[in-house]
């Protein structure tokens, strides 16, 4: 199957005003995230995707391909779904949205969420990683449940699964699964999510993958390794704490003659 990932970038984050192009390491965020899943060489061909100008411009800048989108998608798949359909890229198979605030997202998660679809088990996948028991009442992990061949039961931001006895706590703590924010696509399955009203419990939850799940749509999960830095960069305090991280793995060089 011939893949494409798309890292859709909208400028109009409210809790982190022009995230894309907050600065990480010295460069704009969005740039980071491309340059991350580019190396990764999982895809046939990696893609932003932006309504904004600013973005594309930066993403151009660092050498990234630029998809320009409509001002108005609810939500990321919906912008990917745009670059799916456009006519360059209707000779795509599979599709991987990779959020464009995730700067350390691992390949692992990337290549097993497109191996869910690759392998004809599932229309959809995703990606997630064993977690401790603390990221329960924590309503920004989302946390998933699945069944025994690994498709997604439900996704919350409430304590899933439920410990109903403290007597089986080693058993609950055990299901912990944190979601990585990662969806991979067949073209008719995109489509078909995309084509969907809202659904109640997407509303309730703000989660845009139980749209999906509601109508029956079966979404695989590669449970992958990466637990430490799991979570993208929603705040300004996220920001930080990825630029701490950011210099620790990557520290500054430095310059020949100084000391």
């Amino acid at each position: 199957m011939s893949t494409l990932i798309v890292i859709p970038a909208r400028l109009g984050a409210t809790r982190l005003p022009r995230k894309p192009l907050c600065l990480l390491g010295g460069k704009p965020l969005i740039v980071r995230v491309w340059e991350r899943v580019s190396a990764m060489n999982i895809a046939d061909r990696v893609v932003v995707a932006t309504d904004s100008p600013e973005v594309a411009g930066a993403a151009r800048s660092a050498g990234a391909q630029v998809a320009m989108t409509r001002d108005d998608h609810p939500s990321g798949t919906d912008r990917v779904a745009e670059v799916a359909n456009s006519p360059e890229f209707t000779g795509y198979d599979a599709f991987v949205n990779v959020q464009g605030d995730e700067p350390f997202i691992g390949a692992d998660a990337v290549s097993g969420a497109l191996s869910q679809v690759t392998s004809g088990k599932f229309p959809l996948g995703t990606a997630a990683c064993r977690a401790g028991s603390e990221v329960l009442t924590n309503p920004d992990v989302v946390k998933v449940v699945t069944d025994t061949h690994g498709r997604a039961l439900y996704f919350s931001r409430a304590p899933i699964p439920f410990l109903r006895d403290p007597a089986d706590r080693a058993t609950r703590d055990g299901l912990v699964r944190q979601h990585l924010g990662i969806y991979a696509y067949t073209r008719d399955a995109l489509n078909r999510w995309v084509s969907l009203p809202p659904n109640a419990l997407e509303i309730s939850e703000q989660l845009e993958q139980l749209r999906a799940l509601a109508d029956g749509l079966a979404m695989g999960v590669a449970l992958v390794a990466q637990a430490q830095g799991a979570r993208g960069i929603d705040t300004e305090a996220d920001l930080v704490a990825a630029n701490i991280r950011w210099s620790s793995v990557h520290p500054p060089q430095k310059v020949a003659g100084t000391h």
